[in-house]
């Protein structure tokens, strides 16, 4: 589903690259893990694969379509949960989503139909049209994912898709992104819940210094890993103890 190679991306004024001649591949209805430290280059590269950031060089294909050549047609393919939330506080939930669904060409009854079908799924019927600015945290995320599938995209990338979220929204969330992979979705998901992602990826990457420095099946990784019973430990060993503050 995603070829990458040989991507790199310098930002300018930047001492260093942030991503750095990464070649991945990632199979159609994969649970990807990209996993990393602050500042690994874990978003700058879903940015680009998002086609919000134009690479210093490399390549990738979506689905088999080039990022050059057929930009537009792949920004149909993918929806994009950010970690910071893409919603507009003065509207409704339902206004939010009818907006956002409309930009992909969406409309009439059908949208409400699947508008509809979402909230119910994700608890949120009640509080259709009740304005955003008075959601909780946990409810905020829940449409701001919504609003990213309602296109029913091939490819989604989750940016720290359940930080901030009580218990409760945690698992309502993960259970519904395990059925929109059972449908057909691939995802490409960051967190730094390792413990989430041990159990919820297919497979992880660890980037660190805008490199891939460790890539494999959850199980396996800790299995090859000496005295590891757990993800965080081979995640530990792969990037070390020390603090990754950066501003």
């Amino acid at each position: 589903m995603i070829q990458i190679n040989d991507l790199s991306k310098k930002y300018k004024g930047a001492d260093d690259f942030s991503v750095r001649n990464l070649d991945l591949t990632i199979a159609e209805g994969e649970i990807f893990g990209l996993l990393g430290p602050n500042g690994a280059g874990k978003t700058t590269l879903i940015s680009m694969l998002s086609s919000l950031l134009k690479p210093t060089s490399g390549s990738f294909t979506i689905d088999g379509l080039n990022f050059k050549e057929h930009k537009n047609q792949l920004k149909q393919l993918i929806g994009i949960v950010p970690q910071e939330y893409a919603l507009y506080p003065s509207l409704t939930a339902y206004e939010n989503l009818v907006y956002f669904g409309s930009m992909y060409g969406l409309k009439g009854q059908a949208l409400k139909n699947d508008i509809n079908s979402h909230l119910e799924t994700m608890g949120l019927s009640k509080f259709a049209h009740k304005k955003i600015k008075a959601f909780s945290g946990g409810m905020k995320r829940r449409i701001n994912l919504i609003s990213s599938i309602l296109h029913k995209p091939k490819v989604l990338f989750l940016d720290e898709p359940t930080v901030g979220v009580d218990v409760q929204s945690k698992n309502v969330i993960m259970a519904y992104l395990k059925e929109l992979n059972a449908s057909g979705t691939t995802i490409i998901y960051t967190s730094h819940h390792l413990n989430e992602a041990e159990q919820f990826c297919t497979r992880v990457g660890i980037i660190d210094h805008g490199t891939l420095v460790c890539l494999g099946k959850p199980k396996e990784l800790i299995a090859q890993e000496e005295n590891a019973e757990h993800l965080e430990e081979v995640f530990l060993a792969k990037t070390g103890k020390a603090l990754r503050d950066h501003a």
